[in-house]
């Protein structure tokens, strides 16, 4: 089934609600004047407030698992707004799938 196609400025959220920003390495292809987003694309995650006992175990990366099957640039699969991943804390471990919110509304992938 299609989905919107994710960009640099699209709003994603970790599971904790704190927001998280695509880095990407793509320089030739823009939706809505933002670079498309690619699955080895770093995402950073700022503030997340996730606590585990007495330790903090916030959010700060995202591993993007399930990208596009049919669409690449620069060889990648983009990323989708159905696109599934993994926060990931500072020691790597999963703290829950990241939540693709807004993203622009005119271009579709597979």
């Amino acid at each position: 089934m299609p989905g919107e196609v994710v960009h640099v400025g699209a709003l994603i959220q970790c599971p904790h609600q704190a927001p998280g920003q695509v880095v990407s390495t793509n320089v030739r292809v823009k939706v809505s004047g933002q670079f498309v987003a690619l699955q080895n694309d770093q995402c950073l995650i700022a503030g997340c407030p996730f606590v585990t006992g007495p330790n903090p175990s916030p959010c700060l990366t995202v591993k993007w698992m399930v990208p596009a099957t049919r669409v690449k640039v620069m060889g990648q699969p983009v990323l989708l707004k159905d696109s599934q991943g993994l926060c990931q804390n500072p020691a790597q471990a999963p703290q829950g799938p990241p939540q693709i919110k807004v993203t622009q509304p005119r271009v579709k992938g597979t």
